[in-house]
C-alpha cells in the first residue's frame, strides 16, 4: 500500500481502531479475549472496532471457539434456595408430613403449573400414589435418585455461577440440556450462553498501521462533536475532533418484516389455498351448540366443564339456536332421531346449548359450514383460534391455533384422510417421522390421532381426525361421506419454525424476528 493511502488510513482511524490495533504491537496473530484483556474495552465497543478494521482490511478473522456456559434461571435460583418441586414433596413425605394437592397449592407457594407437572411426574414413576382423601402418599420401595441428581446439578451450576458447560459429565450435560432455556426467566431451570473467541490475524497494511501509531503516537481519546459547552470554556481549541470517512459503508438498516409465526400462519393459508380448498370462518364466541352439540357431544361429556372451558359472562347465553338445527340434533342426542342411531338417551337441555364460551375448537367452523349448504364435493379448511383451559409448558398454551378441515364426496373414504393428513405432516410441518394412532372422538368414526416426531421435544401430538357420524352430519343436512381434522397449528409450527417452547412463537426478540425462517417441507 503506498505510503499516501497509508496516511489516509491513519488519518481516518477511530480511537477505539487504535486502541485495538495497538495490541498487536508483540504480535501479529492475537485471541480476542487477549485484546480485550489488552485494551480495556467493553464487548459492545470491541465489536465495534472489529468490524471497522476488517472492512477496511487491517485486520482479518482466522479462527474461532465457542464456549457454552450455564448459569441457572430464576427458577433455577427458587429450586437452589428451596428444592425442586418433586425433592420438596418427598422430603416432606419422608418426614411423615400429610397433605393434598390442595394443600401444597394453597399454602407451599409454587406455582400451580409446578405442582400439576411435579406430582403427575412423582405418581408416574411410581415414586407416590395418592390415597383416600386425596392425601399423597410415599411409595417407601420407590427410587427417587433422579430427582436428588437433578438437585445435586442444580447446586453444582448455582455455585459455580456462571460455569463450562464442558466442564459437567456427560449425564450433567443431558440433564441441564433437557432442562434450559435460552430466555425468559422463568421457562426452564438452566440457561446456556454461548461466547466465541476468535483470532485475529493483522494483515500488512494493518501491520504498517500499528508501525505508524508506534512512531507517532496513537490518539486514544478524541471528540466526535462540537459542544456548546466547549464553545463557552474555549476547551475547543485543545481538542482533537474525529475525522470523518464519508467512504465508509453506513451502519444496516433493519427493515420491518412480518412475525415469523404469521408467516407460518399465511404459508399453511396459502397451502390449502393451492390444494383446491376454500376458506371457512366462524366466531371467536360460540354458544354450546356449535361447538359441542351439533357435533354429537354430549351434555355431560366432562369436556364441557369449567375446567376445560371457558365461559363467557355477559352475556350469558345466545338468544336463539337456527332452526330446523336444533330441534334435530336434540332429536339425535335423545334417541338418533332419524339417523339410524341409538342417541346418547338422556334428556337434552335447550338452555345449556345457548351458553356461551370461547371457542374450545375448530370444528365448530365445520358444523356452520356443514349447516350453511356447502356444494357437494367440496373441499374447505380454516385457520381458528381456540381457547381451552391448560397448564402452560414447552407444548402447551390456553390459546391456540388449529388448522380445521372438512372434505365432502361420495367417494370420499378413511384412506383419503390419512393421505391427506401426511402431505399435511411433510408440507406444512416439515415433519419426517409420523404415526397414525386410533382414537375416540364423540363425532368420529373411525377415528384417529396424527403424531409427529420433533427433533428436540420427541413424539408429540398434532391433533385428530375421522370421518364425521351421521349423528352429525344428517341432522345438518348432509348425507354424503365427509372426513374431518384438527391440527394443532402452533405444535406444526414449532417444526417448521425449529423452536422447542411454544412460548417462543410469540417472541418479541427482534433477532427471531429478523432471522427466524420456516423450514418448508420436502
Amino acid at each position: 500500500m503506498a505510503s499516501s493511502d497509508l496516511n489516509t488510513l491513519f488519518e481516518s482511524l477511530h480511537p477505539l481502531e487504535n486502541k485495538f490495533l495497538l495490541a498487536f504491537k508483540a504480535a501479529d496473530v492475537l485471541a480476542g479475549s487477549d485484546i480485550l484483556a489488552a485494551t480495556g474495552l467493553d464487548e459492545s465497543r470491541f465489536d465495534m472496532a472489529t468490524g471497522w478494521l476488517t472492512a477496511k482490511g487491517l485486520i482479518e478473522i482466522t479462527g474461532e471457539t465457542v464456549t457454552s456456559f450455564v448459569s441457572l434461571t430464576e427458577t433455577g435460583a427458587d429450586y437452589l434456595r428451596q428444592g425442586t418441586p418433586e425433592t420438596r414433596i418427598i422430603a416432606a413425605l419422608r418426614e411423615g408430613k400429610q397433605f393434598t394437592v390442595k394443600d401444597v397449592l394453597q399454602s407451599w407457594g409454587m406455582d400451580p403449573s409446578e405442582v400439576s407437572s411435579a406430582t403427575g411426574a412423582l405418581k408416574a414413576s411410581g415414586a407416590i400414589r395418592i390415597v383416600a382423601g386425596g392425601v399423597l402418599e410415599l411409595n417407601p420401595s420407590a427410587d427417587t435418585a433422579s430427582y436428588d441428581f437433578l438437585l445435586s446439578v442444580i447446586k453444582n451450576a448455582g455455585e459455580r455461577s456462571s460455569a463450562d458447560l464442558a466442564s459437567f459429565s456427560r449425564e450433567q450435560q443431558e440433564l441441564i440440556q433437557a432442562n434450559f432455556h435460552k430466555r425468559g426467566k422463568g421457562k426452564g431451570i438452566f440457561r446456556i450462553t454461548e461466547k466465541r473467541n476468535r483470532t485475529f490475524h493483522l494483515t500488512e497494511p494493518g501491520a504498517g498501521l500499528v508501525k505508524l501509531l508506534a512512531e507517532r503516537g496513537a490518539v486514544t481519546e478524541e471528540a466526535s462533536a462540537l459542544t456548546p459547552e466547549m464553545l463557552k470554556a474555549g476547551t475547543w481549541k485543545n481538542v482533537r475532533f474525529r475525522a470523518y470517512n464519508i467512504a465508509l459503508n453506513p451502519p444496516r438498516t433493519s427493515i420491518g418484516r412480518k412475525h415469523p409465526y404469521r408467516e407460518f400462519l399465511d404459508y399453511v393459508k396459502y397451502q390449502f389455498v393451492s390444494m383446491g380448498f376454500e376458506e371457512m370462518r366462524g366466531p371467536l364466541v360460540e354458544n354450546e351448540f356449535w361447538d359441542m352439540d351439533a357435533l354429537f357431544m354430549p351434555q355431560f361429556h366432562p369436556a364441557r366443564n369449567i375446567h376445560d372451558v371457558y365461559f363467557v359472562e355477559e352475556p350469558s347465553h345466545a338468544k336463539e339456536i337456527e332452526a330446523p338445527f336444533g330441534k334435530q340434533v336434540a332429536a339425535a342426542h335423545k334417541d338418533g332421531g332419524k339417523t339410524g342411531s341409538a342417541g346418547w338417551r338422556y334428556a337434552f337441555d335447550f338452555e345449556r346449548t345457548r351458553r356461551l364460551i370461547l371457542r374450545s375448537q375448530g370444528t365448530a367452523v365445520s358444523a356452520r359450514t356443514l349447516a350453511s349448504g356447502p356444494k357437494v364435493p367440496g373441499k374447505f379448511f380454516s385457520i381458528a383460534r381456540c381457547f381451552r383451559y391448560d397448564a402452560v409448558d414447552a407444548t402447551h398454551a390456553p390459546d391456540f391455533n388449529q388448522v380445521e378441515g372438512i372434505v365432502l364426496g361420495q367417494d370420499i373414504n378413511f384412506k383419503t384422510l390419512l393421505g391427506l393428513l401426511t402431505l399435511f405432516g411433510k408440507e406444512i410441518a416439515g415433519a419426517e417421522e409420523f404415526q397414525f394412532r386410533p382414537a375416540y372422538f364423540p363425532f368420529t368414526e373411525p377415528s384417529v390421532e396424527l403424531h409427529v416426531k420433533h427433533p428436540v421435544l420427541g413424539w408429540m401430538e398434532l391433533g385428530g381426525a375421522g370421518i364425521f357420524r351421521p349423528e352429525v352430519t344428517l341432522p345438518l343436512g348432509v348425507d354424503v361421506p365427509v372426513i374431518a381434522w384438527g391440527l394443532g397449528l402452533d405444535r406444526m409450527a414449532m417444526i417448521a419454525l425449529g423452536i422447542s417452547d411454544i412460548r417462543d412463537l410469540f417472541s418479541r426478540d427482534l433477532d427471531f424476528i429478523r432471522t427466524k425462517k420456516i423450514r418448508l417441507g420436502k
